[in-house]
């Protein structure tokens, strides 16, 4: 077994989960950052609008996101990225939901798949005051990253999570949950209708 894992970040453009406009993932094997990438998405229709309140989190606009690839036209690219790997994600319930609702908001297909937060590890793992991203980041010696920039938080979220494991003396992600009694969620898939049975 080996510490291979995939930690990913979603940035939204509104309150609703299925708003993603941004993704950073970042691939880890045996206990190292091994590839990365990030990109721009355009929101699913209905879920499009930029509120203010997110813009000024990450500096994403609705102009930004204008020319690019949609939603579906991404996916494909993200799950390539991911394979079978678990998903590690700093507040997870939060990015798994994006993940989710995107995908239901456009009727796409998505695999089944494993989730770790990388917050619980921390909460197990570090005695600090806060355990906001940039504080945990900064326990680790992950320091000075672009917070709310998708690539940077799950570059850092993947920095956390090695770390936890060489605390814990685990071998693999699973393990190292297991290890902090952290739950390891089992994601249903989803299926598109339009490969459904009439």
């Amino acid at each position: 077994m080996a510490l291979d894992f995939t930690a990913i970040d979603f940035e939204t453009a509104n309150s609703s989960s299925a708003s993603a406009c941004s993704v950073g993932l970042v691939r880890v094997r045996d206990g190292r950052v091994v590839a990365s990438d990030g990109w721009l998405i355009r929101p699913p229709a209905g879920h499009d609008r930029f509120f203010d309140i997110n813009v000024s989190i990450h500096g994403i606009t609705a102009a930004d996101v204008a020319n690019e690839p949609d939603w579906i036209a991404q996916l494909p690219r993200l799950l390539d990225f991911v394979g079978d790997d678990v998903l590690v994600a700093h507040n997870a319930g939060f990015d798994m939901a994006v993940l989710r609702r995107a995908c239901e908001a456009t009727d796409a297909a998505l695999p089944a798949f494993r989730s770790v937060c990388s917050v619980q590890l921390a909460r197990k793992t570090y005695d600090l005051d806060s355990y906001r991203l940039p504080l945990v980041a900064a326990a680790v010696g992950f320091l000075d990253f672009a917070h709310h920039d998708a690539l940077a938080d799950a570059l850092a979220c993947a920095h956390i999570a090695i770390d936890a494991a060489g605390r814990a003396g685990a071998q693999d992600i699973v393990e190292l949950a297991m290890l902090l009694g952290v739950r390891v969620p089992e994601h249903e898939p989803l299926v598109a209708s339009l490969l459904s049975p009439a």
